[in-house]
């Protein structure tokens, strides 16, 4: 886990929103490009920033590929942050 790769995902509110869509159910590309008022381009590069950062993974089914998140990336930020916590309380 690269994890300024993370805190750079993390960072913009369209990238959270998709993670926050994507923690109720796994979803294409045009189903999460229909939660915004940007074009699918763009919603394509923020999936890519967030692929880089091992925040999502992706799957082709059929036509389409699918997204969801991966939690272990949430789990390893969090015991980061938990460590990175402790350390400065000692």
């Amino acid at each position: 886990m690269a994890i300024n790769k993370v805190f750079k995902a993390l960072a913009d509110p369209t990238r959270r929103e998709i993670l926050e869509l994507l923690k109720e159910k796994d979803l294409t590309a045009g189903e999460i490009a229909e939660h915004f008022d940007i074009s699918k381009p763009s919603i394509s590069r923020h999936l890519n920033i967030l692929k880089e950062a091992e925040l999502v993974w992706d799957e082709r089914k059929a036509n389409y590929i699918v997204y969801s998140l991966n939690t272990t990336v949430f789990q390893g930020v969090l015991k980061w942050l938990i460590d990175f916590r402790n350390e400065k309380e000692m």
